[in-house]
Formats: structure tokens, C-alpha cells, sequence
């Protein structure tokens, strides 16, 4: 019997990450051969003239395609900035 040891997920149920192709929330993630793989929600546009089809904005990717989206950097970047300035 073998051990497998896997760090810890990058992001978390609802975070909004970016994705060469666009943006999304995280709705869930597994783990799958030594990485986590991440369900996406993509942010809706305008509906098209011929509606919607289900689950068209659903997408699967591997952590190493996904990053935080600039919001959320800006945001923690700028706390942990303040916390290290000299009062």
C-alpha cells in the first residue's frame, strides 16, 4: 500500500478566477491524477438571439489554468502591503 500525498487546493468553492478565454466562479473541484481539476461557471453575456442551451457555460480545467482574478489580487495585495509599512 502506497501513500499519495497532494497539497492543498489553490482556490475555493466561489471564488472568481480568470482563464485564457475569459472569467468564472469555481463551483467545485476533485482531485485527479496529482492536481485538482476545477468545474468553472463562466460569466453570462448578452442572451444570443437563439437562447440559451444548458449547461454551455460549464467548463472544466486543471489548476495550472487558472489564476486569481485581478480584483482579488489588487485587494489581498494591497492588505498585506499595508500591513508591512512602518507605522
Amino acid at each position: 500500500m502506497t501513500a499519495t500525498f497532494m497539497r492543498r487546493p489553490k482556490f475555493r468553492n466561489a471564488q472568481w478566477v480568470s482563464f485564457v478565454g475569459g472569467e468564472g466562479i469555481v463551483r467545485s473541484y476533485t482531485p485527479e491524477y496529482g492536481t485538482w481539476t476545477y468545474l468553472i461557471e463562466m460569466v453570462l453575456g448578452l442572451e444570443p438571439d437563439f437562447g440559451r442551451v444548458g449547461a454551455e457555460t460549464m467548463i472544466l480545467l486543471p489548476e495550472a489554468d487558472l489564476l486569481t482574478t485581478y480584483s482579488e489580487f489588487q485587494a489581498g495585495c494591497c492588505k498585506q502591503f499595508k500591513s508591512q509599512t512602518p507605522s
